[in-house]
């Protein structure tokens, strides 16, 4: 499909009609004060991966309701010192992978943590090995729609609190520089991020690449392409629940974490992107409180947004901040 969305005018104008909850400060304060009263318990084990230019270590840590959460730390092998920390989220479905999948940002001279998002892992890359130990209501298959009876139940409610953690894990190893720490992820990481970015208030960058999880009330009602899909067939289902699923969803809707980000940002999105529709983009764009922003447009690209050519401006975006 060619353009599909706003003109790139409006995009620059576009604002979600997200209603924020007000208790949404709350609920988070309150939703981190409980994972924080368990131990984060973060633990590094060396692993021998054959690679000889970086190294590497098996991270687990104590996650939402102190449940164990993976993750690789990945070096460069002659660190001696703390080095900037970037801190990456990954898309729909994946899972932290292999290690030799992960050696982009330790190459860059900067330690590089990967978290394995619970329940995922199995769609595609290397696998993952957290589980989601919790149960839920009735929901449709993927993730979702997982606990969107409430916000309490939420999926997504475990996934940032283990981002969250995440951040905390690795900035806990004596060869991270914790005062550099940069956010990001594409996709569902990029969402991931952009919640990390607003819940977090001392990172030195933030960097969401065609970021899921924005503007919910557009994204389910514009395209029909999964993820977004999943919560229009369950509410073609549950008849009369769309008041209730989109309270929920406002609750991790990246447009609000975004009014709360206090740190330099590099966006992107594509134009031709059904999965992740450039205005739901835009919306997180546009309501990033930090003066110091700025979005990468590819004008005929999908999902894969701007792929390497995307890395190689957020390595020239990160040189000047971590």
């Amino acid at each position: 499909m060619a353009l599909f969305d706003l003109p790139p005018d409006e995009l620059r104008a576009h604002r979600s009609t997200s209603v924020e909850p007000d208790d949404f400060d709350a609920f988070w304060s309150k939703t981190l004060q409980e994972a924080r009263e368990h131990d984060l318990d973060a633990r590094f084990t060396p692993v021998d991966a054959g690679l000889a230019t970086v190294r590497v270590w098996d991270v687990t840590f104590a996650g939402s309701g102190g449940h164990p959460v993976k993750g690789w730390l990945v070096l460069p092998a002659a660190a001696t010192g703390p080095l900037p920390l970037v801190v990456e989220f990954v898309g729909y479905g994946g899972g932290r992978g292999l290690p030799h999948e992960h050696l982009l940002w330790a190459s860059s001279g900067r330690a590089h943590f990967v978290m394995d998002t619970r329940g995922q892992g199995s769609a595609w890359g290397g696998g993952g090995g957290t589980p989601d130990p919790v149960g839920g209501a009735p929901a449709y298959p993927g993730f979702m729609t997982r606990g969107i009876d409430a916000p309490e139940h939420y999926y997504y409610r475990r996934v940032f609190t283990d981002a969250v953690r995440a951040v905390e894990a690795a900035r806990s190893h004596p060869l991270a520089d914790a005062a550099r720490t940069v956010a990001l992820g594409t996709s569902q990481g990029g969402g991931i991020a952009l919640a990390v970015g607003g819940l977090v208030p001392d990172l030195a960058g933030v960097a969401p690449d065609v970021p899921f999880l924005c503007d919910f009330p557009r994204a389910v009602t514009l395209t029909d392409r999964h993820p977004y899909r999943e919560i229009g067939l369950y509410l073609r289902t549950h008849r009369g629940h769309r008041e209730g699923a989109l309270r929920t969803l406002s609750y991790f809707d990246g447009v609000h974490f975004a009014a709360r980000g206090r740190a330099p940002a590099l966006f992107s999105t594509a134009l031709e992107d059904q999965t992740c529709p450039p205005s739901t983009v835009f919306a997180a764009f546009n309501a990033w409180a930090h003066d110091d922003k700025a979005i990468e447009v590819y004008d005929f690209n999908d999902h894969e947004g701007g792929g390497p050519h995307q890395e190689a401006v957020r390595l020239r975006w990160l040189g000047a901040r971590a």
